[in-house]
């Protein structure tokens, strides 16, 4: 069975065992997160799609830590001008491990 839920404005699949880097959480290491917004739920002979969503599921995870991914570099130029920008952005995530997804009314 899997769930495909959004977090941070995107959307994950995710089933149970799986780990997973999202927008970063305010969450301490070691703690739970309940994610309420689940899109959709299928599974063997259960097939449930929200609109948009679905009403008492929700995915239990655990927060294995936060991470940052690699720098990128933005590199702004005008042609012929005196003008040159550069700048660095370094996004954090946070790692969840899915433990459980739970169906309600």
């Amino acid at each position: 069975m899997y769930a495909i839920i959004e977090t941070g404005g995107k959307q994950y699949r995710v089933s149970s065992g799986d780990k997973i880097n999202v927008e970063k959480l305010s969450a301490d290491a070691g703690s739970g997160v309940t994610l309420n917004k689940v899109l959709a739920i299928m599974g063997d002979n259960q097939n449930e799609i929200g609109t948009p969503y679905i009403t008492g599921a929700a995915v239990s995870a655990e927060v294995l830590g936060n991470i940052k991914a690699d720098k990128v570099i933005i590199h702004k130029q005008r042609p012929r001008k005196v003008y040159r920008k550069t700048n660095g952005h370094r996004q954090q995530y946070t790692t969840l491990k899915i433990k459980d997804i739970t169906v309600g009314g």
